[in-house]
């Protein structure tokens, strides 16, 4: 069994909206069929019970090692610990390949599970199970998973953002997350929100300021300042006097905190324990218990008591081997990851078994509590228990002062009372602490009591209520006219007043300007566009080399577009060998589409329109005829269509109705550019769907122009010397046959083309290309391009030059080497009245040199003279 071409599908893809991971796996002829491996299965249910049952996705099919390799890797995710349930397996055409997809919820562990799994299965078919440990397997990926999934307070945050159908994109391999898109988007990094400022973060963690401020403001706080030495702190000791807290100045997690300090040696010990994190400071120490009160805007919403981390004795045991009996717990772990943390011993937790006697090995008498620690954080193993019910307004009211004092939206504000049922003047209570990120864990899954949903008020503070974060998202996809529609589409919404953000074949651009070039169709141009903070629309050209590498960018969107689904679109690539699997893939926007949002979909196209009934929206159907079926059926059943009646298109939904005339849409020239139109009908869709008015939709298309600008390579049209010159970017058969359609209804003496033929596309996809071009053009310029895509030197003229054979039209053929050479021949032929479409290939630098050749011609026509023809080239 060979794995090869692994790939990480991080968004919606071709097989499922899961995140997957989908690799290519070719089994040998004796592994295609499981019956064939006698004691196969008995020995890897041995080795790994839980495996669970193996079976085809067709019950029709044979059991191959490929799907088993599919079980075992979502097998042994989920006994890690991770939430995968989803696996595919799908027969390629070549004989013994398989496309083999798993579920991941964290990419590098369904990584190390797919390559665990081919282990697992090798050791097992070559009879050797003992040479692969399941368990030390399991571990490896339970421990990957813990380190990098997001810990409880980030993750409590972005489940509770998921649950309010709000985007969220992780940006660090820590806790930093982005919710939401564009102009809308807001920042955490763990509790901490980004209208924290850094001012407040900075007084949080100067604990002496931070009392000075509280203190101001009428908060009750312990007395105590910074102290410079071991005496200094003693001398502090004395004077406000025991027992006392020594703890950092600028700490944070309970780090280097000892309390309850009662004797010199407790206090040197505390001291150099702190002096580790910083400048030390003593305080007064307060009697009674800690407790953790979580102010979110102008509210608590969670409280909790905190223990610190103690044992109680049984009269067998000793302290060491009580602990071990304690954090043999499974909620508690090392980390932050689990819902406590182990105790654990060292200096402080020996001085405080000191304190009260003990040493490790003695042995404390039934039900005797000893205590460990003194400061009761949960990262040192303390425990927590729920009184958010219990809270006493004047005790929330101070909490709250504390936070607004400070200036911070979230805090973690530690109270030191004996009980939160009465304020804190009647029994002297103090806040002796404020966290500008507070760990949420304890209030999410505390040791007694029920868990908050402190994860919904952070969310509920950041976003107002219905406020889904989103940004209006239209996806267009298509073979032919996709460019165009995007940059049609981005117009229309820049017209409206929004500041847009656009991807295609060309570039990204945002709010008009370029921000990337080359081809830029895919998801990782989507998601730069989707994080830029002045984006308020994204329009973004999706195409199909992207979604089969990474899936989609985005999760779902508001408008999803096809303009038509052609043969000629890389077809025989990554095992797309027909247009039905194309449209499969293409549909894959259509499927993510938001409830609330549409699908705007070719009618005239069949494959296109079948569509429909997987989008979970609404359709939009267009179209140039008006009485065609599929529009006709809809309009009927009062829902939106576009169509072409006469000079116009109509617009309707029900018995509402709004006509544009074609003459105020530059880009169809009057409505004699078949191609355009349908562009123009698919813009108007998504436009509609995004909510714009009718006067914004009408003013941007009269505003747009085709030029090489607006939309390079896309049928812009020019004059040199009295001919007219079209470039533009078409590379398949159903382009070349809508731009015959529309030079046909433009006027000319002769008729040339100039075209080459990229390498990577089938045999007779190139020749179908000159096929149709030779029924229209006089003359045909062959060149090869710079770029001949894994073809021999000649191969692609040759196959063009074979689709002219027997042309109706065609009588000149000429084949040139280097495409501005062929565009420079081409232009040098042409005589006032002539008509020349190139197909450029380097669409930037090609519309470069045929504009310095046209204002050549300009300045020749007006008789100033020109510039030598290898000095633009």
């Amino acid at each position: 069994m060979d794995v090869s071409r692994i790939r990480t599908l991080r968004g919606p893809n071709l097989w499922s909206r899961h995140t997957c991971i989908e690799a290519i796996v070719a089994c040998e002829a004796g592994e295609l069929n499981l019956q064939a491996l006698p004691g196969f299965e008995r020995r890897l249910r041995e080795l790994f019970p839980a495996v669970g049952a193996l079976q085809p996705g067709n019950p029709q099919e044979p059991l191959s090692l490929a799907h088993v390799l599919a079980d075992v890797a979502l097998a042994l995710q989920a006994q890690a610990g991770c939430p995968v349930t989803f696996r595919r397996v799908a027969a390629t055409l070549d004989a013994g390949v398989f496309q083999v997809v798993a579920q991941y919820s964290e990419e590098v562990v369904g990584r190390l599970a797919f390559d665990l799994a081919r282990e697992l299965l090798v050791a097992v078919r070559a009879g050797e199970p003992q040479g692969f440990d399941v368990q030390a397997a399991i571990d490896r990926l339970r421990a990957l998973d813990e380190d990098v999934r997001l810990g409880p307070s980030t993750g409590c945050i972005v489940d509770a953002a998921v649950a309010r159908n709000i985007p969220y994109r992780r940006l660090t391999s820590g806790s930093l997350v982005q919710l939401g898109w564009g102009s809308r988007q807001r920042r955490i990094w763990a509790a901490e929100v980004d209208s924290t400022s850094a001012v407040s973060e900075s007084i949080a963690q100067d604990k002496d300021l931070t009392k000075k401020l509280l203190a101001a403001a009428g908060v009750p706080v312990p007395q105590g300042r910074p102290v410079n030495d071991v005496n200094d702190a003693w001398a502090v000791a004395l004077e406000i006097g025991l027992p006392v807290v020594v703890k950092p100045q600028d700490g944070n997690q309970g780090k280097g905190v000892t309390v309850n300090i009662v004797s010199r040696d407790h206090l040197e010990i505390a001291f150099r324990a702190a002096a580790d994190f910083g400048e030390v400071m003593v305080e007064k120490y307060l009697p009674g218990s800690d407790f953790r009160m979580l102010v979110v805007g102008d509210r608590v919403v969670a409280a909790s008591r905190r223990d610190p981390p103690h044992v109680i004795g049984d009269g067998e045991h000793t302290v060491r081997e009580l602990v071990d009996i304690v954090n043999a717990d499974p909620r508690r772990g090392d980390g932050h990851a689990t819902s406590l943390t182990k105790i654990r011993f060292d200096e402080i937790a020996l001085a405080r078994l000191g304190v009260q006697g003990l040493t490790p090995d003695s042995v404390p008498e039934m039900g005797r509590r000893v205590v460990l620690r003194n400061n009761a954080n949960l990262s040192t193993g303390g425990t927590a228990t729920d009184v958010t019910d219990d809270l006493h307004p004047d005790v929330a009211a101070r909490c709250v002062a504390a936070a607004q004092t400070v200036g911070l939206d979230i805090c973690g504000v530690d109270v030191v009372c004996e009980s939160v049922h009465v304020p804190l003047e009647k029994q002297s209570g103090g806040v002796v602490e404020v966290n500008a990120a507070p760990g949420l864990r304890m209030h999410l899954s505390p040791s007694y009591g029920k868990g908050r949903p402190v994860g919904e008020a952070v969310v509920s503070h950041m976003f107002e209520a219905g406020d889904d974060g989103r940004i209006p998202l239209i996806a267009v996809t298509g073979t032919n006219g996709k460019t165009t529609t995007t940059r049609l589409i981005a117009h229309l919404m820049a017209t409206s007043g929004k500041r847009v953000g656009m991807t295609n074949t060309d570039g990204v651009y945002v709010d008009g300007r370029q921000i990337d070039s080359g081809d830029c169709s895919g998801p990782k141009s989507a998601r730069n566009v989707l994080l830029h903070p002045d984006v308020d629309a994204a329009v973004l050209e999706t195409a199909r080399g992207g979604m089969l590498r990474e899936g989609l960018g985005f999760d779902q969107c508001s408008v999803a577009v096809v303009t038509n689904v052609g043969s000629g679109d890389h077809l025989g690539l990554n095992y797309i060998t027909t247009v039905e699997d194309l449209a499969v893939l293409k549909r894959v926007i259509v499927m993510n589409v938001a409830p609330t949002g549409y699908a705007v979909l070719n009618a005239a196209d069949p494959i296109v329109a079948a569509m429909a009934a997987k989008c979970t929206g609404g359709v939009v159907f267009f179209a140039q005829d008006h009485d065609h079926p599929v529009l006709a059926a809809h309009r009927v059943q009062g829902r939106r269509t576009i169509c072409v009646e006469g000079d116009r298109i109509l617009v309707t939904e029900g018995s509402w109705r709004v006509q544009i005339p074609l003459q105020g849409v530059p880009i169809t020239r009057g409505g004699t550019i078949g191609f355009q139109k349908d562009n123009v009908m698919a813009a108007i869709g998504a436009a509609w769907c995004a909510g714009l008015d009718w006067d914004t939709i009408a003013r941007g298309l009269a505003t747009f122009s085709n030029d090489a600008d607006n939309a390079p390579g896309r049928f812009n049209v020019m004059d040199y010397r009295g001919a007219t010159v079209i470039a533009d970017y078409g590379h398949n058969p159903d382009a070349m046959r809508a731009l015959v359609e529309a030079v046909a209804a433009m006027p000319a003496r002769r008729r040339s083309v100039v075209i080459s033929g990229a390498g990577d596309r089938r045999d007779e996809d190139i020749r179908e290309q000159t096929a149709i071009l030779g029924t229209a053009f006089d003359e045909v310029l062959l060149f090869q391009d710079a770029c001949q895509r894994g073809r021999e030197d000649g191969e692609v003229l040759a196959l063009l030059r074979q689709g002219l054979e027997g042309a109706s039209r065609t009588r000149d053929v000429l084949e040139i080497r280097g495409e501005f050479i062929a565009i420079d021949t081409a232009l040098d032929r042409l005589q006032p009245g002539d008509l020349c479409l190139i197909l450029v290939d380097q669409v930037e630098e090609a519309l470069a040199h045929l504009d310095q050749r046209v204002r050549e011609g300009e300045a020749q026509t007006a008789g100033v003279g020109s510039v030598p023809h290898s000095a633009a080239t």
